[in-house]
Parts: C-alpha cells; structure tokens; sequence
C-alpha cells in the first residue's frame, strides 16, 4: 500500500479561512480527477485542518506567528501523532505528502509571515458573523495590513511531520500555479508522463 496525506482544504475548499474563491474550486476538482485515476495500491489520508481544529471556521487570515502565539503547536502534535498512529499500524510503502504553499500550518517549503504584536486577533471572532463577500474584503485588509510576507519556511505542521517522517516525499501545492502543482503530484504519485 502506498499512501497520499494531503491537506483538507485542497480537497475540500470550505476549509479556508475565508470561504473558497475559484483557485480554491478548480484545485479541488482537478486532485479528486487525479486521486481518481489512481490504483488500488494508493489510499489517501486527509487528516484533520490544524487550523479549523484551533479556531474554526470561518477566520481571520493569520500568519504563522500569530498561529504559534494561539496555541497551535499543542494542535499540530496532536495531528502528527494522528499521522503518526497511521503510518506505524499501516506501513505504507511510499508516503507523499501534500500541503500547501503560503499556508501558516500546512505550507512545505513557504509559509506566511508577520509581526504577531499588532495582529487584530479580535477579527477570528468577528470573521463568524460575516458574509463572504464581507470575509474576502476584509481578508484582504487584513493581509495589507499586517504585511503578510511568504518567507522560505514550512508551515507550523510541516514542520513537524518532516522532522517525524524525513523519509516522506513531500510536495508544495501552489493555488496560483494550479497545473504546475498537478503535474509535480502526478509526477510523484505515478512516475513522470
């Protein structure tokens, strides 16, 4: 058996933080078409979103400080024990694993940045009693305002699953470079085309 242990929120796009835009849609279809094509030696593992188990859903965009003030290391361990548990009792032959870029928790190799000091950490709150359309202006105030930065780090539970699991293959998924990201999993998955 080989397994794929992916972020939630690409195959689920109700997940992010604000609510899911059409990068979010388009990503989503095109994993549940490739995790279609498949073999039967594959199963796939779409552990629980760190951030939806800290906060909830909807919330305010943060960065990894932010997140790391919250609280959300304790969460992220708790995940990767849940991974771990899997990996121990299933044995699998080959694990990729799949995050995504930018993300405060679940990004591989880049994460999001900024000054945690002057975060409105009142806005996770504020982010439940609004529309979307209200969500995504906001969102977009908030990331302009805190001067969110994408810096060359993984994301808080990246972080750990690649210092427990060295041996995973680990893949970045880029929403803004949808096909190129596609193509690199498939690449993984089942060998170049």
């Amino acid at each position: 058996m080989n397994l794929l242990i992916i972020a939630p929120c690409l195959l689920s796009p109700f997940y992010v933080y604000r609510g899911p835009k059409e990068k979010e849609y388009v990503t989503a279809k095109l994993l549940r078409e490739l995790i279609g094509e498949l073999g039967e030696n594959w199963q796939v593992l779409a552990y629980p979103c760190p951030e939806y188990e800290l906060i909830g859903w909807p919330r305010a965009p943060a960065s990894r400080e932010v997140y790391v003030r919250l609280g959300m290391r304790e969460r992220a361990k708790i995940i990767a024990d849940f991974i771990g548990r899997v990996l121990t009792e299933e044995k699998p032959e080959k694990v990729v694993f799949v995050g995504v870029k930018g993300s405060p928790t679940c990004g591989v190799f880049h994460t999001s940045s900024s000054d945690p000091e002057g975060y409105p950490y009142r806005a996770m709150q504020e982010f439940f009693y609004m529309s979307k359309e209200e969500r995504l202006s906001r969102s977009k105030e908030i990331v302009e305002e805190q001067g969110f930065r994408l810096v060359n780090a993984p994301g808080i539970l990246f972080e750990i699953l690649m210092a427990r699991f060295p041996e995973g293959t680990y893949i970045e998924f880029d929403k803004d470079a949808i096909e190129e990201s596609i193509e690199e999993l498939r690449n993984a998955l089942c060998g170049p085309s």
